[in-house]
């Protein structure tokens, strides 16, 4: 009886205590709405211009997009229209490469070898488990929802797609990881492609044990031989790899390489400092791009009930990992509010959103995590540009759900073990799926004949293609975002030694609003001491 009476008021107070804290807590906010000035209204907007402005060109764009459906432009006319889209492409894909190696290479060089390590371990454990479980809720979904149940005859005649054999896509991936020609990477991939080739075979005629006199004949066949080609595109594994050597041995030559570490990070601050320019035409490119997409797009009440279906599939899954798993994963690590994280990445996401580029959204997501998040700059300049080239969520969710869609609409039962193959290719293609518009579609080839499922039925799902396509860009982001929030996290006490031990010469952060801060006094007096020492010897 004693516990029973005991626990009773135990259970009161703490109802009493949850209560308290909710009358405080609205008590509080009532104060902050009243105490609201035309002064707090005019910095909130300063503050905010940025994201207001692009969430305005979005629902703009939109409006705009539908309005001038109806005017029935032709195809000159539609790119007339998008071209200020085009500009912002251009001009945010001219700054990829500079600020890729730049970053890379400069936040290399502030770690030690330690240090980069744990933190390279803990980013390909943050990319591979987030990848495999976004894999995993796409199979889960189309297995649900089982958009694919139907006749394949309600899509339109399909084309030709150029086949890829997946053991030539790999060992592309594996190449590309280390050009001969680093100034050819900047511009072209290595990508196999095929020719034929005539063979002679001899074969004997009349072969037997009564005839003497066997006559040999030549038979000419054709096989197909792999070559090596280009396709053009910037090779971003490749420069990942080779930025992150680099950096490693600039910063392990200490003295030596603080030349190099002084210009890279200079190129560095000077291309933030474009990126700061380029975001305040983003908003109209954007504006842009989107109208512009919506007057060429075919007509969706044309669109058949297995690709409709189709559609709110990846959206559904693309929205469980982007607003559940995500958030959840960085609440539990760092037990911060994820939701004040992804506000202050918002422009980021809907720049992914407009350009369907994870590689051309790369500058301004720097710009949201340093400046809005203030997560270290060693972080975002180590995580985000490895991030961008291998971290592919979306697109791993997306190639595995859409190689089960294809089969079912193929009216072909996936075995366990043909779906754990499509979870581990797509996983793998997605590393290999470069950060441009629409590379999921050719990675989709090698998930495909991975199964011996046909290739050509890529061309069902190209209608939607485009839009699914700025979906999984922007869950591709999130993705990268919230791995630098938790790598940060993670790397505390790495990241506080560092500063222990690099002293004076740190580089400066979180204290000072400055992106970068060098104090290099000391190191110049040091550099000069051993020339003075030389002369009294």
């Amino acid at each position: 009886m004693t516990k029973t009476t005991g626990e009773k008021p135990r259970s009161r107070n703490r109802v009493q205590q949850i209560r308290e804290g909710i009358h405080l807590r609205s008590l509080k906010a009532r104060k902050k709405v009243e105490d609201i000035t035309k002064d707090d209204v005019k910095t909130f907007l300063r503050k905010n211009a940025f994201v207001l402005f692009t969430i305005g060109a979005v629902v703009f764009g939109i409006m705009l997009g539908f309005a001038l459906r109806s005017y029935n432009m032709s195809y000159r006319e539609v790119k007339y229209f998008s071209f200020p889209g085009e500009l912002l492409m251009r001009m945010l894909q001219m700054l990829v490469l500079p600020l890729l190696v730049s970053s890379l290479i400069t936040g290399m060089a502030a770690l030690d070898s330690r240090a980069s390590g744990k933190m390279g371990m803990r980013a390909v454990i943050y990319y591979m488990t987030t990848t495999f479980i976004a894999v995993f809720i796409g199979i889960i979904m189309v297995l649900i929802i089982h958009p694919g149940k139907g006749s394949k005859d309600e899509f339109t005649k399909q084309q030709k797609i150029e086949q890829v054999s997946p053991a030539d896509a790999f060992l592309d991936l594996i190449r590309n990881m280390f050009p001969p020609n680093l100034v050819q990477a900047c511009t072209q991939q290595f990508k196999t492609q095929y020719g034929k080739r005539v063979i002679h075979v001899k074969m004997i005629v009349n072969d037997s044990i009564f005839n003497l006199t066997n006559a040999t004949q030549e038979i000419a066949k054709e096989e197909v031989i792999p070559l090596p080609g280009t396709t053009s595109g910037v090779n971003a594994l490749g420069l990942v790899v080779f930025s992150m050597c680099f950096g490693l041995i600039i910063g392990n030559m200490k003295e030596q390489g603080q030349a190099l570490r002084d210009f890279f990070d200079s190129l560095n601050e000077a291309i933030m400092r474009l990126v700061a320019i380029i975001m305040w035409y983003a908003p109209i490119g954007i504006l842009f791009l989107i109208a512009g997409k919506i007057v060429e797009m075919d007509d969706i009440t044309e669109m058949g009930g297995q690709l409709g279906m189709y559609t709110i599939t990846v959206i559904i899954g693309l929205m469980i990992h982007g607003m559940i798993i995500l958030p959840t994963l960085y609440f539990v690590i760092t037990r911060k509010n994820p939701f004040i994280f992804i506000t202050g990445l918002l422009q980021a996401l809907i720049t992914a959103l407009g350009t369907s580029s994870s590689s051309a959204t790369l500058p301004i997501t720097f710009k949201c995590l340093e400046e809005n998040n203030k997560v270290d700059k060693r972080v975002t300049r180590f995580v985000l540009p490895v991030g961008a080239t291998i971290n592919m969520d979306g697109t791993a969710l997306y190639e595995a759900l859409a190689a089960i869609f294809i089969a079912q609409v193929n009216n072909m039962d996936m075995n366990f073990g043909q779906i754990i193959t499509i979870s581990i290719t797509a996983t793998a293609a997605s590393i290999g799926a470069a950060g441009i518009p629409q590379a999921g579609l050719v990675t989709m080839v090698i998930v495909l004949t991975s199964v011996g499922l046909p290739t050509d039925d890529i061309t069902l799902i190209i209608a939607v293609d485009w839009f699914l396509d700025r979906l999984r860009t922007t869950t591709n982001v999130l993705g990268d975002s919230i791995g630098a929030g938790i790598i940060e996290f993670l790397s505390k006490d790495e990241l506080q030694n560092g500063d222990v031990e690099l002293g004076s010469s740190v580089l400066e952060e979180n204290e000072v609003k400055k992106p970068y801060q060098m104090i290099p006094q000391e190191n110049e007096y040091e550099n000069e001491k051993p020339p003075d020492s030389e002369t009294k010897m």
